[in-house]
C-alpha cells in the first residue's frame, strides 16, 4: 500500500497527525487516545498497515 493511500485512510476515519517525527509521522485517533507511527516509506506491507490500523483502533481498509 502506498503511504499517501493509508494517510488519506487514517485521516478520513477523523485520525489526526500530531507530529513529525525523523523518521515516522505520529498520528493519534482523539475518539479513543490511541497512537501509532506511520513510517515515511513510500511502500508500506499490507500487514505493518493492518498494524498500524488496529494501533489506531480502525477498521482496515479493503485492499483492491
Amino acid at each position: 500500500m502506498k503511504r499517501g493511500k493509508l494517510i488519506r485512510y487514517v485521516v478520513s476515519r477523523q485520525c489526526e497527525l500530531v507530529r513529525e517525527g525523523r523518521k515516522h509521522s505520529i498520528y493519534i485517533n482523539p475518539a479513543n487516545r490511541q497512537t501509532a507511527p506511520i513510517p515515511r516509506h513510500a511502500d508500506i506491507d499490507s500487514s505493518l498497515a493492518l498494524k498500524i490500523c488496529k494501533e489506531l483502533g480502525v477498521e482496515p481498509p479493503s485492499e483492491r
